[in-house]
């Protein structure tokens, strides 16, 4: 079949004839703890095809837990294919990053949070916490030129990455914060540390708030300490959007999350159809992860070593490649304001 090169309005390709590519999807499938996450990438990825298969062909490649087992099914996969998909743990990427294996074009669907160089080839399109955090600060910052933060987390791993990408960011534009971990047992913030920060903001106001929390924990925070203070959040701050369900106390927060969350008109986000297993909202945001990998590994193995721009269901994708060949990936997301207790309206974040 004719493989599709040339985009059209509507976000379908022309064809172009004799063009044919073939994709290894490298996923942990045979993982108990993975298999799950692996499955919504996989059911992602595949309706990506789905839409858009002209001249392309999808060979799925299950691996288990052990980087072993990732290597391995990387060899095979690599063998057959012109762009190699995964792996999809962090800790598997970066166990095929220090190796020397990535001989083909490689779309690493996770971080691998080492200083070392990548391969040239490889291509990273994982979602960031941390990039997500920076650009929170990015929008908070625009908003308010002057303004002094309060950093508010609990103690898990994820939010002291986010803490540590904001606040870095922060400090780099030359803006000052206060920085407050609350104690958080079973889901549940101190009450007694909302009462000593509810008496700090009485006589230290600042001009905004960046949560590291959770929405339930956000959630509870607002109603201790009222909703005046414009406050900014990561993605783990959107309760979703269950009928019958209303957070009112989370209204006005700014968080970032992907389009295929929080913008279900988007135009590329209507094509796809939703999973219909997809009960939580990582679930989700692995589909969309899923599509968008599909559609970057098609780019990659029509145009290799050239840059391109995709309007992804998981953001603006600008993909660029340097003077060595090596790939890089920019993600912006989609900014949001969460209204009347139900949803949100999407808004420019001035990029």
């Amino acid at each position: 079949m004719p493989v599709d090169l040339y985009p059209r309005t509507d976000g379908s390709h022309a064809a172009t004839p004799g063009v044919q590519a073939r994709l290894a999807l490298l996923l942990p499938l045979q993982s108990p703890s993975l298999g799950q996450a692996a499955e919504a990438v996989r059911a992602g990825f595949l309706a990506g095809h789905e839409r858009d298969s002209a001249g392309i062909t999808v060979d799925v490649v299950a691996s288990g837990d052990t980087p072993e087992s990732t290597l391995e099914a990387y060899t095979r996969a690599a063998e057959q294919a012109d762009v190699v998909v995964g792996p999809l743990a962090r800790s598997a990427v970066a166990a095929l990053a220090a190796s020397r294996f990535v001989s083909k074009p490689t779309v690493a669907l996770n971080h691998p949070q080492t200083d070392r160089p990548l391969p040239a080839n490889m291509l990273v399109v994982g979602l960031s916490l941390e990039d997500e955090a920076r650009q929170v600060a990015d929008w908070a910052a625009q908003e308010h030129p002057t303004g002094r933060a309060l950093v508010v987390s609990g103690n898990t791993a994820w939010q002291q990455r986010a803490v540590g990408a904001f606040t870095e960011r922060w400090a780099r534009m030359g803006r000052n914060n206060a920085t407050v971990e609350l104690p958080v047992n079973d889901g549940y913030v101190d009450g007694n540390a909302l009462a000593e920060l509810r008496a700090r903001l009485e006589v230290d106001r600042p001009e905004l708030v960046f949560a590291a929390l959770g929405a339930s924990q956000l959630r509870q925070v607002r109603s201790a300490l009222g909703t005046s203070l414009p406050t900014y959040a990561v993605s783990a701050a959107n309760p979703g959007r269950t009928p019958g369900a209303a957070w009112p106390e989370l209204d006005g927060i700014r968080l970032l999350d992907l389009p295929w969350t929080v913008q279900p008109d988007h135009p590329q986000v209507m094509v796809y159809p939703r999973p219909l297993d997809a009960d939580t909202l990582d679930m989700q945001r692995l589909y969309a992860l899923g599509i968008d990998a599909f559609r970057v590994a098609r780019e990659v193995a029509q145009h290799p070593g050239t840059s391109f721009e995709l309007d992804g269901v998981t953001g603006r994708l600008s993909v660029r490649v340097d003077n060595s060949g090596a790939y890089a990936l920019r993600r912006q997301e989609a900014a949001a304001v969460y209204r009347d207790g139900i949803g949100f309206d999407t808004v420019a974040n001035g990029e």
